[in-house]
């Protein structure tokens, strides 16, 4: 996804009435780097864990069947299905419930994102496009995108940005990588998929790495081994907070208990890339 020249992506905004003014409630939220539904600032928490006569006239090819309201991909007929899955809930399900649905996604950003459903629908309608690692719908309004490794489960909660706008991931993201990641950790994933190697949230070793802004890239080995189990034994989901220091980084933070009984607060830096964003350095 892409970022602005400083590195950040832009909050959703500029969008249609509805969509516009929830989002533009989310923009807001999301330079004070609250996700709640009362705007906690500074935290993540959440209070609620073709007519008729053309018919005949056309004889142009048409495209493939819908597949429960969601446009056909050329090549790809997997990804309308996934999405499809996913449509069926945001019509018939609330907020809350799709945000658990959606666990590798920021709940805030579900509740700003998945706000008009039937601008989504809209959207979906039309046929999809293949992108890098995604499939994207788009009409005038919005532009709906589904993660290749997401419509792989079978079941793919697209991220949603206005069409026009900056599409990429925020802070909200970062916050939630750094909960999932501490979540495993503690031995209480989101969900029994939430895998390292089904969804990696560590930069893969190799990758270009310059917290420091010193232009000396450097691969910097994680402070906190995930797979050894003990290392933290609890954080304070309501505490964690993003800030961004430089560039395409961003550091978030969280008061932890380690394995051995101290109290400390741990801070991460992560780097946003085409899928997500990935932890690089564990300090604290």
């Amino acid at each position: 996804m892409p970022l602005t020249s400083s590195g950040r992506t832009a909050p959703r905004a500029h969008l249609r009435k509805g969509l516009l003014g929830t989002l533009l409630i989310g923009a807001a939220c999301f330079g004070a780097g609250c996700d709640s539904h009362v705007g906690i600032e500074g935290t993540d928490w959440h209070a609620d864990s073709g007519d008729a006569a053309q018919t005949v006239t056309d004889t142009r090819t048409a495209p493939a069947a819908a597949i429960g309201g969601v446009g056909s991909v050329p090549g790809r007929p997997e990804a309308a299905a996934a999405v499809a899955r996913w449509a069926a809930d945001l019509r018939g399900r609330g907020l809350d419930e799709l945000a658990g649905r959606c666990w590798t996604m920021a709940p805030r950003n579900v509740h700003a994102m998945y706000a008009e459903p039937q601008t989504i629908l809209d959207a979906l309608a039309g046929p999809g496009s293949i992108s890098e690692n995604a499939v994207t719908w788009q009409n005038t309004e919005v532009i709906v995108t589904a993660q290749d490794r997401d419509i792989a489960t079978g079941y793919a909660c697209p991220h949603v940005y206005p069409t026009g706008g900056e599409a990429g991931f925020n802070d909200a993201d970062a916050r939630h990588t750094v909960r999932r990641f501490l979540s495993r950790a503690t031995g209480n994933p989101l969900d029994p998929a939430d895998r390292e190697d089904a969804y990696p949230l560590i930069c893969a070793a190799g990758r270009t790495w310059d917290p420091d802004g010193t232009g000396k890239p450097s691969n910097v080995p994680l402070a906190v081994n995930p797979s050894k189990p003990g290392t933290v034994k609890t954080f304070v989901d309501q505490s964690i907070k993003s800030e961004w220091p430089r560039g395409g980084y961003i550091t978030v933070s969280v008061p932890v208990t380690t394995g051995t009984g101290n109290q400390t607060k741990q801070i991460y830096t992560l780097k946003s890339g085409s899928e997500g964003y990935c932890i690089g350095d564990v300090s604290g």
